[in-house]
């Protein structure tokens, strides 16, 4: 796979580090609008090559893959051009500013006969695929409550502070990793609403969203920019069954079972975020043709599910109108 990242930034040093460890899988080329950046990333990272603004990127012939690591404000242009040039995008989350964007990313993979993978690592954590098997064995019974505890603090001053880039606050640039962890638990969601607390700032930094499972279990997700950290950051969240509990540090260092078993695990360090195995599986189904497990649907159903969030928390989206 001959790779463009397009925007060098945090997500094309993150999944650089993820990159170089797939030798012989994935060859890189870096693209900004600066192209000393570009130049800088490629040196740094090992890329084959550089561009100085992203449409030579997408246009050029020693391309295959696209991936979108700029700002969501746009996301839509740069993979729409993208595709109609032929090329197979990787869009960074969130992939687009509104769900009915999708419809247009649809038709052009339609149109084009190529297609989307939405970077949403969440879905491949080892936490996450761990607690899916141990909610499909039944190990807790019937689940009743699901806590998520990501509050911490998270200093921005850039891009992100800005809604008519950012599409919203920090349920939609961070929240929705964790929105796609909770509707991805084996349990399908029937609906949603968004609280938010204190409400004193220009772009959103805390929301409480409830969830209501097709099972009858409830869910929250307590999620905050604002508040300074403990323990450098180690948070404990909860799933609580009828024949059990399930006890993790929320970004998945420990999990402890307590149900029809009793154990404490360690899910995975070496791939803690996901990112080994999300990259792994988009270049398996770009390979062989085939769906990735975190397919352009559930992405769009993350999407929504902000957006009645948001609708019910009394939260504006005029900043997220479609481009």
């Amino acid at each position: 796979m001959r790779l463009a990242l397009c925007g060098c930034g945090y997500a094309a040093r993150l999944h650089s580090k993820t990159l170089r460890g797939m030798k012989g899988d994935v060859v890189r080329y870096y693209a900004s609008r600066e192209v000393g950046k570009a130049k800088e990333y490629a040196d740094r990272f090992g890329g084959a090559g550089w561009f100085g603004c992203y449409g030579d990127a997408i246009d050029s012939p020693d391309v295959d893959v696209v991936a979108v690591l700029t700002p969501p404000a746009s996301h839509r242009e740069l993979a729409l051009r993208a595709l109609r040039a032929g090329k197979d995008v990787i869009l960074e989350k969130p992939p687009v500013m509104r769900s009915a964007d999708f419809d247009d990313l649809e038709a052009a993979c339609a149109a084009t006969g190529r297609r989307v993978f939405v970077a949403e690592n969440y879905y491949y954590k080892p936490l996450a695929v761990t607690l899916r098997k141990l909610l499909a064995d039944g190990v807790v019974g019937d689940v009743l409550f699901v806590h998520i505890n990501a509050i911490k603090q998270q200093v921005t001053g850039d891009w992100r502070d800005d809604a008519a880039l950012s599409g919203a606050g920090a349920l939609f640039e961070g929240g929705i990793h964790w929105v796609n962890f909770l509707a991805n638990l084996g349990m399908p969601v029937t609906s949603v609403r968004g609280l938010r607390p204190g409400g004193d700032s220009a772009v959103e930094r805390s929301m409480l969203v409830t969830f209501e499972y097709e099972s009858g279990a409830v869910g929250t997700l307590s999620y905050s920019w604002e508040v300074p950290s403990t323990l450098k950051g180690l948070r404990l969240s909860k799933i609580y069954g009828r024949d059990g509990t399930l006890t993790f540090e929320t970004n998945g260092i420990f999990l402890f079972v307590h149900g029809t078993s009793t154990r404490l695990t360690f899910p995975g360090f070496r791939d803690i975020a996901g990112y080994k195995g999300m990259f792994r599986d988009f270049l398996r189904a770009w390979r062989t043709g085939g769906e990735p497990q975190m397919t352009l649907a559930v992405a769009r159903r993350d999407l929504e599910l902000i957006e009645a969030a948001y609708l019910t928390a009394g939260e504006p989206n005029d900043n997220r109108s479609s481009q």
